[in-house]
């Protein structure tokens, strides 16, 4: 019986060895001798920056000191001054050195060799561009702007302050209330919006670098003033994008409304006004808007400047000739920064609001004539500008559906 199990045992071990055996065929030796199979290396992206192999290079930067030149810069790199001639020389066609201004960022590459002398400098001109010097050989220069984004929002609100503040308070771009601003510069007098108004932007906005740049473009608006609509929308039908209304006519008027951006009226136009310096009554035919000394005042039409002046009443003053009906009048200016006989555009800044003459703190007194005669400008309708053309408002009709949808969404 002993025996039995004995060979019994025997008997199982054996047939499992053998099942075990042809299971894995393959032996330890066999193992040894298959080919090693390749370890999944990653090979890192390199880094580009300025369209440059950036990790490639040793890299210092900082930015433009105050009366720093291109020379100063790079002596300190170990670049001669006969060099740096020749860099600004080559490069003049592309980039004037001469631009560049103190806190501007610039940065200095070497290779990554012993030696480390200096191959490429990158100056930022400002939050898009930028300028390349090769500084090897081939000593020149090449132009480059950052990659750009583009975003989209929409935003509604109502003022409780000013546009300004209230768009800041909304946690929207300041600047966006520039824009609109200069939407409606021909139709709304910003000075006079009330709380209550309403208004609504859909706007984009370029980012560079995750950091948003310039100015926003609104491509459709709304600003419900004095309970009345005004609507906008952008649309170029081939003389350049402007903004017109639901029926197509222009927003752009003859005039901008107002010569200074965000002022207050601090006196209007009156006959019979009481003058505060001279203490008697006496006719103001202007209208006086209160600003910040150094603000800058704007023609408010092309023109041709007629006087650039002083007197002992008017102070500084500046006086542009529109057409053969209309003449503007600025006053009181800190600056002047025209010349008589120097053409103007809309919008142009001519002076500075200041306090010059016969005035009681910085403001601009505006006066306007028509056909010689001081008139309230407040007062006075102008024909717009040119409206979408007959041949383009199917184009027009189209854009304006898409911006709706597109915004709403």
């Amino acid at each position: 019986m002993m025996r039995f199990l004995v060979f019994t045992v025997f008997l199982i071990s054996f047939v499992g060895l053998c099942f075990y055996g042809c299971g894995n065929p393959e032996t330890e030796t066999d193992a040894s001798r298959r080919p090693a199979g390749f370890s999944a290396v990653v090979t890192p992206d390199p880094v580009i920056r300025f369209d440059l192999f950036w990790d490639s290079l040793v890299v210092d930067s900082g930015v433009i000191s105050e009366n720093q030149t291109l020379s100063h810069l790079l002596d300190g790199f170990g670049i001669s001054a006969g060099k740096v001639a020749t860099l600004a020389a080559n490069s003049r066609s592309v980039y004037d050195v001469r631009n560049m201004r103190a806190g501007k960022k610039w940065w200095v590459g070497a290779e990554r060799d012993s030696s480390e002398i200096p191959v490429v400098l990158i100056y930022e001109r400002n939050e898009l561009d930028y300028v390349v010097f090769s500084l090897k050989e081939r000593l020149e220069a090449r132009l480059g702007s950052y990659p750009v984004d583009t975003i989209s929002r929409l935003v509604k609100g109502e003022i409780k302050t000013s546009l300004y503040v209230d768009f800041e308070r909304l946690g929207v771009p300041t600047n966006l209330a520039v824009a609109m601003a200069g939407v409606y510069a021909w139709t709304i007098d910003f000075t006079h919006v009330q709380k209550g108004d309403k208004f609504e932007a859909y706007y984009t906005r370029k980012t560079v670098n995750g950091k948003e740049v310039g100015m926003p473009t609104i491509l459709y608006c709304s600003f419900n003033h004095h309970g009345v609509d005004l609507p906008a929308y952008r649309f170029d039908q081939g003389d350049g994008p402007d903004y017109f209304d639901p029926q197509g006519a222009s927003l752009r008027k003859a005039f901008l409304k107002s010569p200074v951006a965000f002022s207050r009226i601090s006196s209007s136009f009156n006959k019979k006004r009481f003058h505060p310096v001279l203490k008697k009554v006496k006719a103001h035919l202007g209208t006086d808007y209160a600003a910040a000394s150094g603000t800058p005042i704007l023609a408010v039409g092309d023109g041709v400047i007629s006087k650039s002046s002083y007197t002992s009443g008017n102070g500084k003053y500046v006086k542009i000739r529109h057409n053969n009906t209309y003449e503007t009048q600025y006053l009181h200016m800190s600056k002047r920064l025209v010349s008589v006989g120097d053409r103007v555009k809309q919008g142009q800044t001519i002076g500075l609001v200041g306090s010059t003459g016969l005035a009681t703190g910085p403001h601009v007194c505006f006066r306007f004539w028509k056909n010689g005669e001081q008139v309230d400008h407040r007062k006075e309708k102008f024909p717009p500008s040119t409206p979408v053309r007959d041949d383009a408002m199917d184009a027009f009709a189209q854009e304006v559906v898409r911006l709706v949808k597109e915004g709403g969404e």
